[in-house]
């Protein structure tokens, strides 16, 4: 029954780890628009979803310390020091700045809405999944 259940979520809970992992990164975006040479960066959530369903492990975030303050940029997760999706990827530049920061505000927003509506619909399809198996436990 477990291996079922796991089985039929499985999708789902994979989809909310890489979208909680894509939420970050634009959180970290957003947070860093005033940060010179800050260079923008996202996930694509297709090849991230297939990597992570054929459970390959690969390197999450990249990402390198100036501090040793700082924290570790790859998110943890069972059976895996990092997340199973591919890389992050600079966001295309769509206007230059003087300051080198690629951070534009307009669409790490919208980004950031859009994510955040879809994580929302994984739930809701996670929550109508097991309320359909609760009612066949209970006949």
């Amino acid at each position: 029954m477990l291996n079922k259940l796991d089985e039929a979520l499985s999708f789902h809970q994979t989809a909310l780890r890489v979208r909680g992992q894509r939420q970050e990164l634009i959180a970290a975006n957003i947070a860093n628009a005033d940060t010179p040479n800050y260079k923008a960066r996202d996930i694509d959530f297709k090849s991230a979803m297939q990597s992570a369903v054929a459970g390959i492990s690969q390197e999450s975030l990249d990402a390198s310390k100036t501090s040793s303050q700082h924290l570790d940029g790859a998110p943890s997760r069972a059976g895996s020091s990092n997340g199973a999706m591919g890389g992050a990827l600079f966001r295309p530049v769509i206007q230059d700045s003087v300051d080198g920061n690629t951070v534009d505000m307009d669409v790490e927003r919208n980004q950031f809405a859009d994510n955040g509506i879809r994580y929302e619909a994984s739930l809701t399809l996670i929550n109508a999944q097991l309320k359909q198996m609760l009612a066949a436990i209970q006949g």
